[in-house]
């Protein structure tokens, strides 16, 4: 079992370490853990977000677990240079194209919700958002208008054959119940190209799993019926842009961006199953950084996502899991939580309940 760490910038180190302690405190057999750079602190010592060598142990590990990237110090530099490069170059280099990322309110924590408590305990769901395609990865840049303004561009699209496999992991997310057997696809096909094409796509895909209820939404809508009926959602399949979006709105609605995780998946296995990313899904909050007050939990449940889904140890990974729910339900909350745990009490508390 090799794991590449990446802990990367700002509480990047500071998350990564507490939950690489939690995977040593379970003692598996033949972990092999090897760290790199990447992101700013890369950028300062390597010249590039994303040096060669990290790139490579990345690509001869079993799997990846992230910290997070992004340094205001480099901001002057240019776009191909900045932190934020590393996480998109890994994605496309290994090929990563289905995140996967759960939002579920953990049981007693309903009042942080900006919703009523209510409407916020309903909230189960899972994104299945496509990673490597959309305007992230389209062709863009700027020009000069006729009129002397300055303009800019960037080129959405989606073929058949990208949809079709993204399509695929959300049918199979969906199936055993866990989900509710049910995908809602989202897009804007009432005004994109990109998006009709997703669509007609995604129901040819269906045509395979017959055992699985899928109906579409419009983005806009989709954003609306998150906040409002929570409950309705099982999957949700979307394309790049409208995923981050919506994810994080979601994230949003469970009260903390510190406790959601997330994987990242190609198609590549190994010899312990599928190759994965894993990271936290909150950024680098450089102004906390060092300070001991980022709350782990996020990169802890990214780690039990990468036992669960690359090498196959579901037992360990549900213990991560309930020693998580045990820990907030003892009211072990961080500073995201209006609490006063710190980085490393929160990283210990969990150890304990293991």
């Amino acid at each position: 079992m090799k794991i590449a760490v990446l802990p990367g910038d700002g509480i990047g180190p500071e998350v990564t370490a507490e939950a690489v302690k939690v995977l040593e405190a379970l003692a598996l057999p033949g972990l092999i853990l090897f760290e790199g750079d990447v992101g700013g602190v890369a950028c300062k010592r390597h010249g590039h977000p994303l040096p060669p060598e990290t790139l490579t142990m990345a690509r001869e590990c079993d799997a990846v677990l992230f910290g997070a990237v992004g340094d205001p110090e480099c901001d002057g530099l240019e776009r191909s240079l900045r932190p934020e490069q590393a996480i998109l170059g890994l994605r496309k280099e290994l090929e990563l194209f289905a995140n996967l990322r759960p939002a579920k309110v953990f049981p007693g924590l309903e009042h942080l919700s900006p919703l009523n408590s209510e409407i916020a305990s309903q909230i189960d769901m899972m994104f299945v958002r496509e990673l490597t395609g959309d305007v992230y990865f389209g062709e863009k840049g700027t020009r000069m208008r006729n009129d002397g303004l300055r303009e800019g561009w960037d080129m959405m699209s989606y073929s058949e054959k990208e949809v079709t496999r993204i399509a695929q992991v959300a049918f199979r997310t969906a199936r055993g119940g866990a989900d509710k057997n049910r995908v809602t696809s989202v897009d804007k096909a009432n005004v994109l190209e990109t998006s009709q094409v997703w669509r007609d796509t995604v129901i040819a895909a269906a045509g395979s799993h017959p055992d699985i209820e899928l109906s579409h939404m419009y983005v806009d809508n989709a954003a609306m019926q998150i906040i409002s009926n929570p409950g309705a959602f099982g999957v949700i399949l979307t394309g790049n842009l409208f995923g981050d979006i919506l994810s994080d709105l979601a994230s949003a609605a469970v009260g903390s961006i510190g406790l959601l995780a997330s994987a990242s998946m190609g198609e590549r296995e190994t010899e312990h199953g599928l190759f994965g990313l894993y990271e936290p899904i909150h950024g680098s909050a450089p102004d906390i950084a060092g300070e001991g007050k980022a709350n782990p939990m996020a990169t802890i449940l990214s780690a039990a996502m990468m036992l669960r889904h690359s090498f196959g140890l579901e037992g360990e990974a549900a213990r991560i899991e309930k020693a998580v729910a045990d820990a907030l339900a003892d009211g072990v909350h961080g500073g995201d939580l209006g609490g006063d745990y710190g980085t490393q009490a929160i990283g210990e508390a969990v150890r304990e309940r293991l």
